[in-house]
């Protein structure tokens, strides 16, 4: 198994270690980072780590990182959750897939509306 995890690292430019799938992600900390590598629009490959515990459990043996997800890019770990959506926000993360960052859309005000519920 170990063997198998270091040789996808190693063949993937980009490759994404998480719970469930990019289209189907089993937790919210994998979904905001799919997100951010499809928002991107990089190409990466992803692992479900759900199907067998151990492929969690080796990769955190290799990474010596304990938590899902992990990216990887050209076999150099990147980091966890957090990390990849602080790299996004900032633009790091596009310098380090080398592509542009996407222009932020100008955020919407959003209107607040109260109701008392109280009365």
């Amino acid at each position: 198994m170990r063997d198998a995890i270091s040789e996808a690292i190693a063949d993937n430019d980009v490759i994404l270690f998480m719970k469930g799938t990019p289209d189907s992600p089993s937790c919210g900390f994998s979904a905001r980072a799919a997100a951010a590598l499809q928002t991107l629009e990089v190409p990466f490959s992803a692992v479900d780590v759900l199907p067998d515990p151990r492929i969690r459990q080796e990769l955190s043996a290799i990474s010596n990182w304990p938590t899902i997800p992990q990216l990887f890019v050209k076999g150099e770990l990147i980091g966890g959750s957090d990390i990849i959506v602080e790299m996004y926000e900032s633009g790091e993360l596009a310098g380090v897939l080398g592509v542009d960052q996407p222009e932020a859309a100008e955020p919407e005000s959003p209107t607040l509306q109260i109701e008392n519920r109280l009365s």
